[in-house]
């Protein structure tokens, strides 16, 4: 396959051209760290990472996975609900290298953070999951984005029919209970701190940590 049809069938959006050269041929080549590496970069022993790994060859072959594929596996989960957006927003936050693919590696390292990372990892994993534009503050409009995204989901699940000014009401309504300063933005540090003083948040947040 040359490079070209390989751009095509991965979807890879890269202006520089050397850059873009480099990335083909590192995916096209991509092998997973070692054992040893994975388990130091991570909080999954050795046998739990070749397990991750198993499920994750099953879907994705190659060892990575766009975000069109991604999609479609995310999709599986809610087979009624509009995935489209909330798959958008979690593919792009495991996409630590900002190439538009996620490795293994990416995979398993968001993957122990949310699963046997602290409160206050877990934590900037979903602020950086919310800052939507990439720009280290979050405003009402990350949470408006946000939101619709879960409503998407929820909505045909729950057969209600949810309208934009409702979802602007209850943006509004969060955005306030975060945003105590009257600022209109959240730094990672205002977001965690916020959320640690919220027992339900917290709550849910522990919902996350699992075995494999």
């Amino acid at each position: 396959m040359d490079d070209r049809r390989w751009r095509n069938t991965h979807r890879l959006t890269i202006v520089n051209t050397d850059y873009a050269e480099d990335v083909v041929e590192t995916l096209k080549r991509y092998k997973p760290r070692s054992l040893d590496e994975l388990a130091t970069r991570t909080k999954f022993s050795k046998k739990e990472i070749q397990l991750i790994y198993q499920g994750f060859k099953q879907e994705c072959p190659s060892g990575t996975v766009n975000e069109e594929t991604f999609k479609t596996i995310y999709g599986q989960f809610f087979p009624f609900a509009d995935t489209s957006t909330y798959a958008h927003l979690i593919f792009s936050t495991f996409d630590l290298r900002s190439t538009s693919v996620v490795t293994f590696e990416d995979f398993l390292i968001c993957l122990s953070t949310l699963c046997r990372g602290t409160i206050e990892e877990r934590l900037k994993w979903i602020f950086a999951l919310y800052d939507t534009k990439k720009s280290g503050k979050l405003t009402k409009d990350d949470f408006h984005v946000i939101l619709c995204a879960v409503y998407s989901l929820l909505g045909n699940v729950s057969n209600r029919h949810y309208d934009h000014e409702t979802i602007r009401e209850h943006t509004t309504n969060v955005f306030q209970k975060f945003d105590k300063s009257h600022r209109g933005f959240l730094t990672v540090q205002d977001f965690v701190s916020c959320c640690l003083k919220d027992p339900l948040i917290i709550q849910s947040i522990e919902t996350l940590r699992t075995t494999v």
